[in-house]
């Protein structure tokens, strides 16, 4: 594990959080034929608290991590939308939903965006990014509650990053396009429940200057 060193404190080079909190030893590698493209807003770069959107890219090796806002011009991200067929996970009226359609439909590989950031980041990035919205949306119907009881969601039914993309895994191995183990979904969100209790065990314990949570 690379890792580095910021002013007096040591950071894990590939998530970025304190070596303390680092939760990149629970990340199961997940082989998938999809790409997935994690769009990160640059202020959820900076989070070391909650930041899923690192945990997700871990985990999948055939995916990509960018950090920025207006990817209209970004030639990578581009290449990927003219050799694949590509959606973002994004809510919409006309958006496929996974869980009961399926999405592949030419002989392209599949690409998924998924924007990492909260909501009212999130829409600059789609709003700006220009290529962005030439994409067909994908949305998925689920049950689950979020798990991230130490983070209030914006509404009933949201879910974090690695959430989302572990409710998009199931459903392309209903739809049998990803051959995932049960056994690899059960574990992908392994560093997501690390996180949490490593979290609650900071705010239960007050003389812990580690990380400063606020008790909901």
């Amino acid at each position: 594990m690379k890792q580095t060193y910021y002013g007096d404190r040591e950071k894990c080079y590939q998530c970025y959080r304190p070596k303390s909190s680092c939760m990149c030893a629970y990340c199961q590698k997940i082989q998938t034929d999809t790409k997935f493209v994690i769009l990160m807003h640059p202020k959820e770069f900076k989070k070391v608290k909650n930041n899923t959107g690192h945990f997700t890219h871990q985990s999948l090796p055939n995916s990509e991590l960018y950090v920025g806002i207006d990817f209209s011009n970004h030639t990578k991200i581009n290449e990927i939308i003219k050799t694949h067929q590509s959606y973002i996970l994004f809510p919409s009226e006309d958006a496929l939903n996974i869980t009961h359609e399926n999405p592949k439909t030419t002989h392209k590989p599949l690409a998924i965006f998924l924007i990492d950031s909260t909501w009212a980041c999130a829409k600059p990035i789609f709003y700006k990014s220009k290529n962005l919205q030439q994409l067909p949306h994908m949305s998925f119907t689920t049950t689950q509650e979020s798990m991230y009881e130490i983070k209030v969601q914006p509404k009933e039914g949201y879910l974090s990053t690695i959430e989302s993309t572990l409710v998009v895994l199931q459903a392309l191995k209903k739809h049998a396009i990803e051959q995932v183990s049960e056994e690899e979904l059960v574990l992908f969100l392994q560093p997501f429940h690390k996180m949490i209790a490593y979290q609650k065990e900071l705010i239960a314990n007050p003389l812990s200057h580690a990380v400063r949570f606020k008790k909901r």
